[in-house]
């Protein structure tokens, strides 16, 4: 199941979704690494780690293929480190080409929708505080992980929620498997929402519970909002009483 588009119109040019997936694209081919060693080096250095956010200090070398120890040697790898700009930080890196072109198409799809019914300074705001939250969801599940933590998926994840909310019915072109079918949002982003789970207790890789969190952050923080927010969109105040 792949997303094409999304049926949703915008009356907006969509600046700042535009800049965030122009930030992204930027930071991952002219700053981040290409050579796997290298690249393994720099998320070590600038990535969030759940065992740095839980300590509150960069990863002591024993710490790096072991596990996260409260009383570490005090021999740290990156010693400047600033772990909590790291939380930052980590919502512009990815994990590959695929990890990048897959978040920033989801972006696209509906980023746009929620830009203009945030406006661009609070749609800003709630992507970067999505994000965070997604980070904090994964490092209070697992706090005592030492792997980097890297990917807008988090922050993606909360628009993606703050869209459901607001354009539940809005449809959701679809490629599925040789057909392409308009789907409502809420059936497509609730599939995707439920599918988070099937990656419990699997060594996937993928950080499910910061997906899980950045998408219920994004729509509990929408919803009080929802009429006034649909309001200052193209589909009009009237969206609000159809759903």
């Amino acid at each position: 199941m792949f997303p094409i588009r999304d049926v949703n119109p915008t009356a907006i040019r969509p600046i700042a979704t535009w800049a965030l997936i122009a930030v992204n694209v930027l930071v991952y081919f002219g700053l981040q690494p290409q050579d796997d060693a290298e690249a393994a080096e720099f998320a070590y250095r600038h990535a969030a780690i759940a065992c740095e956010l839980t300590t509150g200090d960069p990863l002591d070398i024993q710490e790096v293929n072991g596990p996260c120890v409260e009383r570490p040697l005090g021999r740290e790898v990156f010693p400047d480190k600033n772990v909590w700009f790291a939380a930052v930080a980590s919502i512009f890196l990815h994990g590959g080409i695929a990890h990048l072109a897959l978040n920033m198409w989801s972006l696209w799809i509906f980023g746009n929708n929620v830009e203009e019914a945030y406006g661009t300074p609070a749609y800003l705001l709630v992507y970067l505080a999505a994000g965070l939250a997604a980070t904090a969801g994964f490092v209070v599940a697992n706090p005592d992980a030492t792997v980097p933590l890297v990917g807008a998926s988090g922050a993606i994840a909360g628009v993606m929620g703050a869209y459901v909310v607001l354009f539940p019915r809005h449809r959701v072109l679809t490629w599925i498997v040789v057909w392409v079918v308009a789907i409502p949002s809420i059936v497509y982003l609730g599939v995707w929402f439920l599918s988070q789970f099937l990656l419990a207790g699997e060594e996937s890789g993928i950080a499910w519970e910061a997906h899980v969190v950045g998408f219920g952050f994004g729509a509990l923080l929408t919803l009080p909002f929802r009429r006034w927010l649909l309001a200052r969109t193209a589909s009009g105040g009237a969206a609000a009483y159809r759903s």
